[in-house]
């Protein structure tokens, strides 16, 4: 059956010496990492819970953080996590959302003990849950079919919404994944993106199913990492772009020994061209890969490794190919295919394709078309498959690897009695990617420091604005209405491309 019990299982008995988790000076290998998530399995189920109930995490990476990713799909329970960046406001619209019933946190629990029936610190109290419970096999009555996981993405406000992952789609996209990075029982691979973000927990299911050991990093700070890759003699990772770029900077000014390193991906937002070169050139042994998908998508759909040779900087802007088992097609405004090279919505099909939306039917609809996924997102495909991105139909930035809703901090920016109108969008970051840019119509003097502390109440750090432009003059509208985005976003990207995230 293909469910999230099968790797665990399957390495437990292939690989049961392997070492599996490598976290600070803790060596788990797959027969104890087994026989925990069993335990983890029996208690849970002891919680009073019933199949399908849904389980919050809300913490740093850990080992953990593994185990639960894994066992509570496993024991047909439903796993949501948590994005730590987030603020209060939006964590509660989630776990209300949701309906979890038992959040595991490794922070203070208290502003959510109104909300979840039970919470569990990390770790003490997993500990002595795990200790607690005896060793019984993995649930039976799920199939691969089965809700596994709900990922919530975007924000509060009506916009964020639980995307559903069956067992089905994450083991599709474990598959789609091990075809581009073919990992190996003797794979190191360094988990430095958070775990509740796709880039972080990508390559968890694949690992274990090769067998392969994974390096947890509860915190990115590049010389720290690049210290423990040159310690374990690390050989694979997934970051977003800001993250290979900070790793470019700290092994320029103080070189380690990466040269275990043999594969270096990246997805989640766009890259700058320069940030690859320098990859390529400062990580010698390492061919990078460059993926592309969304939290539908599970998240995989395209990707490519990039010929250590190649300087091609349109070829670099693409983001590869359609993986194994996924087709992708660009498709017009009426749900036509395009010719090649002819821009329009990149939509995507495949085992890896969500089951839908929780409980937004509607929205569901939207998207879910003649057995596509159509994702918003703007680009063209080659003679030889390659796919571009070119821009997003919807208004999101990405910054940081992280999604940003441009009407759900607008939404926020309203509500201050000096704005009248506001218009928010992404405009060209060294370092970040994109940055989130407000224009405002103001009615009074404010000051820019209390527009910032005035979100920071409702929205998570990352989605504040970190640049303003404030007037008193209406801003440019439309026939209808509407705030004319690209007119006041165009300045900014005179000289920039949009590259593929």
């Amino acid at each position: 059956m293909n469910t999230l019990a099968a790797p665990i299982r399957r390495a437990a008995k292939i690989f049961p010496e392997n070492v599996a988790i490598i976290s600070g000076q803790d060596r788990i290998n797959y027969a104890d990492l087994y026989n925990r998530c069993l335990l983890l399995g029996n208690a849970i189920n002891g919680l009073g819970l019933r199949p399908g109930d849904r389980i919050a995490v809300l913490s740093s990476n850990s080992h953990q953080y593994i185990e639960l990713y894994m066992t509570v799909p496993a024991s047909g329970l439903v796993i949501v996590p948590l994005n730590t960046r987030q603020s209060l406001p939006e964590l509660t619209y989630v776990l209300r959302d949701s309906g979890a019933k038992v959040l595991f946190t490794d922070r203070q629990p208290n502003e959510f003990a109104d909300i979840v029936d039970i919470i569990i610190h990390i770790p003490e109290a997993y500990e002595r849950l795990i200790n607690s419970a005896e060793q019984t096999e993995f649930c039976t009555n799920i199939s691969e079919n089965s809700l596994a996981g709900l990922f919530y993405t975007g924000g509060t406000t009506g916009k964020s919404k639980g995307v559903m992952l069956s067992h089905r789609n994450l083991m599709a996209n474990s598959r789609h994944w091990s075809s581009i990075s073919q990992p190996e029982s003797t794979d190191i691979f360094v988990v430095m993106a958070p775990l509740f973000h796709a880039a972080g927990s990508n390559s968890v299911i694949s690992s274990i199913e090769s067998g392969g050991a994974q390096l947890i990093i509860p915190k990115f700070e590049p010389n720290d990492v690049l210290r423990q890759i040159a310690d374990v003699r690390a050989t694979q990772t997934l970051g977003v772009p800001t993250m290979i770029a900070a790793l470019n900077d700290e092994q320029e000014k103080s070189p380690r020994d990466v040269s275990s390193m043999r594969t270096i991906a990246h997805g989640g937002a766009p890259i700058p061209s320069d940030i690859i070169l320098r990859a390529m050139s400062i990580f010698p042994r390492a061919e990078l890969i460059h993926l592309y998908g969304t939290t539908e998508t599970a998240p995989l759909a395209t990707g490519w490794r990039y010929n250590k040779t190649v300087r091609d900087e349109k070829l670099l802007r693409s983001c590869g190919k359609a993986l194994p088992g996924v087709k992708v097609r660009v498709f017009d405004k009426e749900d036509k295919e395009l010719q090649l090279g002819d821009v329009g919505e990149i939509a995507i099909s495949g085992a890896n394709v969500m089951m839908g939306y929780w409980n937004k039917p509607l929205e569901t609809k939207a998207v879910l078309r003649n057995g596509w996924y159509f994702s918003g997102d703007l680009g063209y495909a080659d003679k030889n498959g390659h796919i571009y991105l070119v821009d997003r139909a919807k208004d999101m930035i990405i910054t940081g690897g992280e999604n940003v809703y441009s009407t759900e901090v607008e939404d926020v920016l309203s509500r201050h009695p000096a704005v009248m109108q506001s218009a928010v969008f992404g405009i060209p970051d060294a370092v970040w990617g994109e940055a989130v840019h407000a224009t405002l119509q103001v009615g009074y003097e404010v000051e820019v420091r209390e527009l910032i502390s005035f979100c920071r109440k409702f929205i998570a750090g990352y989605k504040v604005p970190k640049t303003f432009d404030v007037t008193y003059d209406p801003l440019p509208l439309s026939g209808p209405g509407k705030v004319l985005k690209r007119e006041l976003r165009k300045p900014y990207w005179l000289n920039h491309t949009k590259n593929a995230r």
